[in-house]
């Protein structure tokens, strides 16, 4: 294949089996490969026909991805695709500040058994400041067909993605980013814990229907220690929680952190939480934590605290509070909330499987504050609840509050 070269794939491969394309690029740089299933009309219309590092299967294992050395493989079976899929582009974008034109080389090859292979080789001297390429098509026209496009895009990733006609939003420096790159960036940035990649489209769906794609806020997690919650650590309901939680984080704050605290009498502030120590955060000895804390409810210490943490804050705090009940001192509560309903805070509290959550339960009819700056609700499970239900119930209110903030020119 040389730029440019167009045939029937039937003239080279049996369209009935199994279709293997390999993709080798060596360079200084670090390579993404990607295959976008596109409409008639050249657009993701379904995202889960973008086949790359964090989706290595379509819907239905058409389409599949490997590594392999210095590259990837992908395995196409052309006669499961649905119909509404009329074009495969294979295209690799470069993850930093480097160009295409200062790769080594990047080879692509079609085949079966070998015996018949479709190559291409291009090199640095085939690009320049491009950031990602196009780099061949399959496509259906009257039958399949294969096509050398060889073509660069400066803007990389993002200009692919605009390309293939993600929707665009701004974000607070006024970059344009489309839907598809949002899950892209998230994505990226989760790729150091890679069992949490799943957690990703449920909340980037939540995020653009509520358009907070582009909200920058603080995120902090208090969780309740006290003793009814044993049941909740040992069967690792405490540790999904901070899970969960953690992408929110990644999402919204430029340092990717997480603020944590757990309380029971007393309170502690933990370390941050991030995604090189998340699966510590429930330390091994919580036992002996547990004790140091107090075996009762003392909500109004940690509010408190995280209060101060917060008070003088720049941007929106979205502060995720734990308990399974056995709330008290409402008065404390009801004070501590409505002193900081003039700040940029917002409490969301949970009820994990517990009873009891006294004043909590009455947060939508509490008068006296500024803005409404508290929601609620209790789970019979939190493992249970799927991730799409937990995230929209997890960011019902907090449009409205930001709105709220907003318009009283508390941010």
């Amino acid at each position: 294949m040389v730029k440019g070269w167009k045939d029937k794939l039937e003239n080279h491969v049996n369209l009935n089996e199994n279709i293997f394309v390999d993709m080798n690029v060596k360079g200084n740089a670090e390579y993404d490969f990607c295959c976008f299933g596109v409409d008639e009309n050249g657009k993701l219309s379904d995202d889960g026909y973008m086949i790359f590092y964090n989706q290595r299967t379509s819907p239905n294992a058409e389409l599949r991805v490997e590594d392999i050395t210095d590259g990837v493989r992908y395995t196409l079976n052309l006669s499961t695709l649905p119909d509404f899929i009329n074009r495969l582009v294979f295209t690799v974008s470069i993850d930093g500040n480097q160009t295409m034109g200062e790769m080594n080389s990047l080879e692509t090859k079609v085949y079966q058994s070998g015996d018949n292979d479709i190559e291409m080789k291009l090199g640095g001297k085939d690009f320049t400041k491009e950031k990602a390429v196009i780099v061949m098509e399959i496509y259906r026209k009257d039958v399949w067909r294969i096509g050398c496009v060889a073509s660069g895009f400066d803007g990389g990733l993002s200009a692919l993605l605009k390309y293939f006609g993600g929707e665009e939003v701004k974000d607070e420096s006024n970059q344009n980013l489309s839907s598809s790159n949002q899950k892209i960036l998230l994505e990226k940035k989760m790729e150091k814990a890679p069992e949490l990649i799943s957690l990703v489209k449920p909340l980037v769906f939540e995020l653009k229907k509520k358009n907070l794609e582009s909200t920058v806020a603080k995120v902090g997690l208090v969780l309740d220690i006290s003793g009814s919650m044993v049941p909740r650590f040992k069967n690792g309901t405490v540790q999904s929680i901070v899970n969960k939680t953690l992408p929110l984080a990644v999402q919204f704050d430029d340092d990717g952190e997480l603020d944590f605290w757990f309380y029971g009498t007393t309170a502690r502030q933990m370390d941050s939480v991030n995604l090189k120590n998340y699966t510590k955060a429930v330390p091994d000895d919580w036992k002996h934590l547990m004790m140091e804390l107090g075996g009762r409810n003392n909500e109004p210490i940690v509010m408190r605290m995280v209060v101060d943490e917060y008070k003088d804050t720049k941007i929106p705090a979205y502060v995720l509070f734990i308990t399974d009940g056995g709330v008290n001192n409402k008065k404390e509560i009801r004070n501590i909330i409505t002193e900081a309903s003039h700040l940029p805070i917002f409490w969301q509290f949970v009820g994990v499987g517990g009873k009891n959550y006294g004043v909590l339960e009455k947060l939508d009819t509490m008068t006296g504050r500024y803005v409404d700056n508290a929601g609620f609700f209790a789970l019979d499970d939190f493992q249970k609840v799927s991730n799409e239900e937990l995230y929209a119930r997890l960011l019902e209110e907090f449009p409205a509050w930001l709105e709220a903030i907003r318009k009283k020119g508390m941010i």
